[in-house]
């Protein structure tokens, strides 16, 4: 189902066809498997700003499949998918702020993208985010969680030019 939620808003973002059936192929090849073939696609469409091929290449940077595992460069790129709003990114690089992993430990501004992607998330992975929010949260003091809050409640999507 996210697969499918991810190629629909390419095509939206892509603005042609042939743009939202490389992206596809990027796709495909991500499911293959075949990672170098998948961030070769990738890599022009985020460029361009394609929140989902931005967030594809930050797990692969996280996870170093078909790229050079680069905690920066994967909050890099997940950031520029978050500030779009997209919600997986915007997980994807709280999980990063709480471990200090291509940016520094803020458990702050974990919290405050753990709170936007829970909002946002997919009903099936609502339970799941809910779980992880509230165990970072757990470890915060109120006046933290308040900031946190307030950061969460102060964003607003924005979209690459």
């Amino acid at each position: 189902m996210r697969l499918v939620l991810l190629v629909a808003a390419a095509m939206w973002s892509s603005g042609s066809a042939a743009q939202a059936q490389s992206l596809r192929q990027g796709v495909s090849a991500f499911n293959r498997q075949d990672y170098v073939a998948a961030s070769r696609a990738f890599i022009p469409f985020a460029e361009r700003g394609s929140a989902p091929a931005q967030t594809y290449l930050g797990h692969m940077f996280e996870t170093g499949r078909g790229v050079p595992q680069n905690y920066t460069e994967a909050a890099m790129w997940y950031r520029r998918a978050a500030e779009q709003g997209d919600s997986l990114a915007q997980y994807s690089l709280g999980l990063l702020y709480d471990r200090g992993q291509g940016v520094p430990r803020d458990i702050v501004e974990a919290s405050k993208w753990l709170n936007l992607s829970t909002a946002a998330a997919p009903r099936q992975a609502r339970d799941a985010r809910v779980r992880i929010r509230d165990a970072v949260t757990s470890k915060m003091t109120r006046g933290e969680i308040a900031e946190a809050r307030l950061r969460a409640l102060e964003w607003a999507p924005s979209r690459e030019r």
